[in-house]
């Protein structure tokens, strides 16, 4: 049975999120079940998660907060395996080491710092930067098709429609560019066919005066000079 201390501590916390969100995370409990929250990670910028957007849960156990939640994460990402617990210093995988005066903000803002980490822990894999940049393309595609997400956090799916619309614009663009290079190509060979028409009829002239037989070429030549020296054999 949920203790009521926990339920006005997580509704406080709520509250507060609300009033005061914070920047790349969202988070929000079921609308019939506070002791389940769901949230989002906007993926740090200069990191191979920028663009990403990474759906998790939270369950906090009845007497939180004297007790830590079980975190995890929903979207493939590359660091921590997808519906798998993740082992961190806030979680119920180290009760030693939890504080009761650790919050919602507080546990995910930590996990969005651990996840720019490196370090090996339960529930975490390894992968390169250049998967972890592919799964950051494809999370919000991932997210929209899981109903909880888009229940929980609608404003995403507008996110989506809008990037798919851009998507769109962009490739119309790039048709427009490629259909008119084959017209540019066309007329730019043109000249080039013109000139090598040029070239050709060039060699067969060359062809004609290296084909014509010497005897021909001298009768021509004497037959000129015959011509010019007529006028001076009258005087």
């Amino acid at each position: 049975m949920v203790e009521r201390a926990s339920v006005k501590r997580l509704q406080k916390e709520f509250r507060e999120l609300c009033k005061e969100p914070i920047s790349q995370i969202v988070a929000r409990p079921l609308p019939n079940d506070i002791l389940e929250w769901h949230y989002v990670l906007e993926g740090s910028e200069g990191t191979p998660y920028a663009g990403g957007y990474y759906h998790g849960k939270i369950k906090f156990p009845s007497d939180y907060p004297f007790k830590p939640p079980s975190i995890s994460m929903i979207t493939p990402n590359g660091r921590f395996a997808p519906h798998k617990k993740i082992c961190l210093s806030m979680s119920d995988f180290h009760p030693e080491t939890w504080n009761p005066m650790w919050s919602v903000s507080s546990i995910l803002t930590g996990l969005l710092s651990f996840m720019t980490d490196k370090s090996e822990t339960t529930g975490s894999i390894t992968t390169t930067d250049a998967e972890k940049r592919q799964l950051a393309r494809k999370s919000l595609v991932y997210n929209c098709k899981d109903k909880t997400f888009l229940k929980m956090f609608p404003e995403y799916l507008e996110k989506y429609e809008q990037q798919n619309e851009e998507k769109s614009a962009s490739e119309q663009a790039l048709m427009k560019v490629r259909s008119s290079l084959p017209q540019a190509n066309s007329e730019r060979a043109v000249p080039q066919l013109q000139g090598s028409g040029e070239i050709e009829n060039d060699a067969r002239m060359k062809r004609r005066s290296k084909g014509m037989p010497f005897w021909l070429l001298f009768l021509l030549v004497s037959g000129f000079g015959l011509v010019m020296a007529l006028p001076l054999l009258q005087l």
